[in-house]
């Protein structure tokens, strides 16, 4: 396999090497740098072992790809030496006696730094719901939140949460800055995911309110309808059906602009179900629509918001229709640290597409004489989706493509 060059600053150090591009970046820093306080646990981005600090954010390590962090500043818990609230914790996980066999102590130390920081003095509750991304094998719980509670007290919030998104890699051996917006074409007989030809003037996504971007993973789609805009338009009012093409999600009451319902989402053995409330919005004279909404899932404690919002416009043709969409999402609690890793980015805009392809099947279907009935509502399989998103990858790496 083609090795490539990569250029990591760790821990304030600029380091060169030769990796493989299906090289994580826990192996990097253990086995490359020498740097061994980076813990390998689960290696699957779920016990919070492997955390580090990425441009400055903490990330887990095992499931980010070290060609995907060509150019990112990394620290390690080796390099929190001189840093005045990391010596608090490390007084304070003595004290309380929150340090057992250790294993989990410095993605524990690097995750408790992050709340004090962001988060300030809070409660007992918040920093349990923070912490619950890193878990303790010997179950010393107590001792880590009393730790983190005292250096917490009397503080002030230091910096602003960060936004969850991290860059996308188009492929492991040539990493990309920027997420482009996927395109999905459909014509009348059937659905397909194809580049949609350029049209005179395209719709144009919705923008975010000002000051409302941070915190949040945005991924835009356009999509060509081989329908008039007017009854495109029309169709897009069916809110249930809308959201049927996003998998997990499912409408349960509607009255006015609010709505109530649930998306459910499982990561392997992990299964979410989160449930909350929303309002749905249209300007008819713009053609333009959007969708809130968030809720929380009992089990994790984990929360959620979202928001859908489309521009429908003119296409090419008399008869047909672009449609822009943007995806947003914020995700926090312990659900929240699968969504740090370029892998699980891409994850999300595999399932943007998804969501595309089946608005784009569906508008179609609603312009004809029968449109079909709207899919019960599928739980959204994450694992699944990330080994089609790996595949993809292994397949460019060969290919090229």
């Amino acid at each position: 396999m083609n090795r490539v060059s990569v250029t990591i600053t760790v821990n304030g150090q600029p380091v060169t090497a030769s990796v493989e591009p299906r090289q994580h970046l826990a192996d990097f820093l253990r086995e490359t740098v020498g740097l061994t306080g980076t813990h390998l646990g689960c290696e699957q981005g779920v016990c919070g072992a492997c955390t580090v600090e990425i441009d400055g954010r903490p990330q887990r390590s095992c499931i980010a790809f070290a060609a995907a962090c060509d150019g990112s500043t990394v620290r390690t818990v080796e390099g929190f030496d001189d840093d005045p609230t990391m010596r608090e914790l490390r007084e304070a996980f003595s004290t309380h006696h929150g340090l057992q066999c250790g294993f989990c102590t410095p993605g524990m130390l690097i995750t408790s730094r992050d709340i004090v920081r962001r988060c300030g003095e809070t409660d007992e509750r918040t920093i349990r719901e923070e912490l619950s991304g890193n878990l303790c094998r010997c179950t010393g719980y107590m001792g880590i939140v009393a730790a983190v509670g005292s250096v917490c007290r009397g503080k002030t919030p230091e910096v602003e949460a960060p936004p969850v998104a991290t860059p996308v890699p188009a492929t492991a051996a040539a990493p990309a800055r920027q997420l482009e917006p996927a395109t999905a074409s459909v014509t009348a007989a059937r659905p397909s995911v194809s580049p949609a030809p350029a049209a005179p003037a395209p719709a144009a996504p919705v923008a975010m309110p000002a000051g409302d971007s941070a915190g949040w993973t945005a991924i835009d789609q356009t999509i060509t309808v081989d329908a008039a805009p007017d009854a495109v338009w029309e169709a897009l009012g069916d809110v249930r059906r809308v959201a049927a093409c996003l998998p997990g999600a499912e409408v349960e009451t509607l009255e006015g602009e609010t709505l109530t319902g649930r998306m459910s989402v499982r990561f392997g053995p992990i299964k979410a179900r989160f449930a909350g409330e929303g309002t749905v919005r249209r300007d008819d004279p713009a053609r333009t629509g959007r969708v809130t909404g968030a809720g929380r899932d009992t089990g994790s404690g984990s929360q959620a918001a979202g928001e859908v919002v489309y521009r429908v416009a003119g296409g090419e043709r008399p008869d047909s229709a672009t449609v822009a969409v943007t995806i947003r999402y914020r995700l926090t609690g312990t659900l929240a640290q699968f969504s740090r890793g370029a892998l699980v980015q891409d994850f999300v805009r595999r399932m943007a597409e998804t969501f595309a392809a089946n608005l784009s099947a569906s508008l179609t279907a609603r312009t004809g004489e029968a449109p079909p009935p709207a899919a019960k509502p599928v739980e959204m399989n994450v694992l699944a989706m990330l080994v089609s998103v790996l595949a993809g990858r292994i397949k460019r790496l060969f290919t090229g493509g």
